[in-house]
């Protein structure tokens, strides 16, 4: 199981490297090695959603961890395209209709989405003209950590 550490520096960190996750210049992607593997199991714990229906999230993925994603992507670059708690913008994508432009919107898939980005090629909204940055886009990129943080925190928002 994968130990998330919650810590003000953490989250003060995690928020200056995502600060500018998406930008019109990069039409390319790296993904780090084990960014495939990043992602755990899909027979995990329910997080209650606000209709009541129950999303089904890793066991290694706890409130604790949703909340450091919050974190991440709502102080981080991840909201200036896809805006607060998902609801898009004229830069992104909504992330809480349950339409994926890019994938299938399972755990998995928002987690390969996040770490290898989605170049400028593959935009499918023509209104959409940004590229999204592999991993937050900055130096140092976002860790599987908090790759996976931010991925069960859109998950969950996704689900709502």
């Amino acid at each position: 199981m994968t130990r998330f550490k919650h810590t003000g520096r953490v989250v003060l960190v995690s928020a200056a490297v995502v600060m500018s996750g998406c930008h019109r210049a990069s039409s390319t992607t790296t993904t780090s090695p084990g960014a495939a593997s990043a992602s755990a199991s899909s027979s995990g714990s329910n997080v209650p959603t606000a209709k009541g229906a129950k999303a089904t999230l890793p066991s290694n993925v706890t409130s604790k961890v949703i909340a450091v994603g919050d974190s991440i992507y709502n102080n981080g670059s991840c909201y200036r395209c896809h805006g607060k708690a998902g609801i898009g913008s004229v830069n992104g994508p909504k992330l809480v209709a349950r339409v994926w432009q890019h994938g299938t919107g399972s755990f998995d898939d928002i987690v390969a989405t996040i770490s290898r980005g989605v170049p400028i090629a593959e935009i499918k909204d023509p209104s959409h003209k940004l590229a999204m940055r592999a991993r937050g886009g900055m130096q140092p990129l976002l860790t599987d950590d908090q790759v996976n943080a931010v991925a069960a925190y859109v998950y969950t928002i996704s689900r709502r």
